[in-house]
């Protein structure tokens, strides 16, 4: 996953790389996306093979590690609306890909999460997740726990109504979504559980009026 593990720690243990041997690091491959702009979304290494996402129009390549020069196993390029880049509030990113069960998945800009098979770049699904017409994009990595893949939108600049979803792995179909803000049932929140329990609706009554409606609150990180 992007972030290592699910404490996001991105800590790694290897020992390559030491204070004693950095200087002497020298580049030994070089491949360019031909996109222009942050490349944000680390790279991807899956046993042999190694993915990379660009920044809009968001194309996904995987390289072959066991032979020599890396060569690109496949290319796969999702049709994105450009009309998104007009919304990317800091640059067209994308914060990277997650591997689960056999499947690379990772957010469009447009508002679109894909799976594609990590062996035949094929394409097993493709779910629209976010609205742009509401001021919603998505650039960040996708969270994978268990059998859901976990997305959420940018946008808060322009006052979207920020949330949570989960997909099925499988399928990609919207199985639940969580708001960020307002009545506990749109929250998702349950009694008992959780750390504001004992205040019904805070999401609500610690916002003016209906500003609750347009407080943002997107979950954009990785």
């Amino acid at each position: 996953m992007p972030a290592k593990d699910y404490a996001a720690t991105r800590y790694s243990g290897l020992a390559q790389i030491t204070a004693a041997n950095a200087a002497r690091l020298r580049p030994v491959w070089s491949f360019s996306t031909g996109v222009l702009g942050g490349h944000e979304g680390q790279p991807l290494v899956v046993g042999s093979t190694m993915y990379v996402v660009t920044p809009f129009p968001n194309v996904l390549y995987a390289f072959d590690l066991t032979r020599e020069g890396y060569p690109l196993k496949w290319k796969y390029r999702p049709d994105v609306n450009p009309t998104a880049l007009g919304l990317a509030c800091c640059d067209a990113i994308n914060r990277g890909a997650v591997y689960a069960d056999g499947k690379i998945i990772y957010n469009l800009l447009d508002g679109h999460t894909v799976a594609v098979d990590a062996v035949t770049g094929g394409e097993v699904w493709k779910t629209q997740i976010a609205d742009m017409n509401q001021g919603e994009t998505t650039p960040m990595a996708p969270f994978v726990a268990g059998n859901r893949v976990i997305v959420g939108p940018s946008g808060g600049e322009f006052g979207i109504y920020g949330w949570v979803k989960g997909l099925d792995l499988r399928t990609g179909k919207i199985l639940w979504t969580a708001h960020n803000m307002g009545p506990d049932s749109l929250m998702l929140a349950r009694p008992g559980r959780g750390h504001y329990t004992a205040d019904a609706n805070i999401g609500v009554s610690t916002w003016q009026g209906d500003s609750w409606r347009r407080g943002g609150a997107p979950v954009w990180g990785w």
